[in-house]
């Protein structure tokens, strides 16, 4: 006998499989050929393509919990959320309601993914990553393990983010009503990458194929196909050729 609760009105594809304890509420569709771990809870309403792998204790379409004095979190009607076909989606994951997952994206154990968010396809979102709300993170990206992004922030194609990296939002800390004129998270420009434990402070605007290096604080903007290093970050040298990539023979 299972010990699992699926509702008479959610529709599951042949083949696909489930552990104990799992939860699948009103509405939800899943697709063929997907294997759901133990204790895994899937809310109303959400859609799974085929052949996605969602390991146990994971939650997926978890409505949004707002602070009486959270600047972020809004009362809104949220779409349902959609996971594309031939994911991975790793142990205790959370993705909230209103999430936009595209194909073959990997999110890693413990990683948070809230409402209001797209992930491209072929990304990856690594071990204890958090993306915040109102994010757009573009196609092959890769996020490594516990990478922060703050929310209203944008990640373009092929953007790289090394562990431990932070970015910021609020240049008032979360004091007083002007901070939210100048409220804005980062943005990545394609091909972007962010070393070990860098710091992006908030607005800022990271240049197309540029680097920052591990350790950097980035004050302000960079420019395309630049270096920058230190605290503050200043520009350093040109992004080696080899390393562009308009040379890497990848497709578009």
């Amino acid at each position: 006998m299972s010990t699992s609760i699926i509702s008479d009105s959610a529709t599951i594809g042949s083949d696909t499989r489930f552990g104990e304890f799992c939860v699948v509420a009103e509405n939800v569709t899943i697709g063929a050929g997907c294997v759901i771990g133990h204790g895994v809870k899937i809310h109303a309403d959400t859609v799974i393509g085929d052949n996605v792998r969602i390991d146990d204790n994971t939650v997926i379409g978890k409505h949004p919990m707002k602070a009486a004095n959270s600047a972020t979190t809004k009362e809104q009607e949220l779409l349902a959320a959609t996971i594309g076909s031939n994911c991975i989606i790793g142990t205790t994951v959370v993705i909230y309601r209103g999430c936009k997952i595209g194909q073959k994206v990997l999110v890693a154990d413990l990683a948070t993914v809230r409402e209001s968010v797209t992930v491209g396809e072929f990304t990856i979102v690594g071990r204890g990553v958090t993306i915040e709300n109102f994010c757009e993170i573009g196609r092959y990206c890769k996020l490594e393990s516990n990478v922060y992004i703050c929310a209203y922030s944008t990640l373009e194609d092929r953007v790289f983010v090394a562990p431990c990296t932070a970015t910021s939002n609020d240049n008032y800390m979360g004091r007083s009503e002007e901070r939210f004129k100048h409220f804005k998270g980062v943005t990545i420009k394609k091909g972007g990458r962010i070393g070990v434990n860098a710091t992006i402070l908030p607005g800022k605007v990271i240049g197309a194929d540029s680097q920052v290096a591990g350790g950097a604080l980035v004050t302000k903007d960079t420019a395309d196909k630049k270096v920058v290093a230190g605290v503050p970050a200043r520009e350093w040298r040109d992004v080696d050729s080899e390393q562009l990539l308009e040379n890497q023979g990848w497709p578009e």
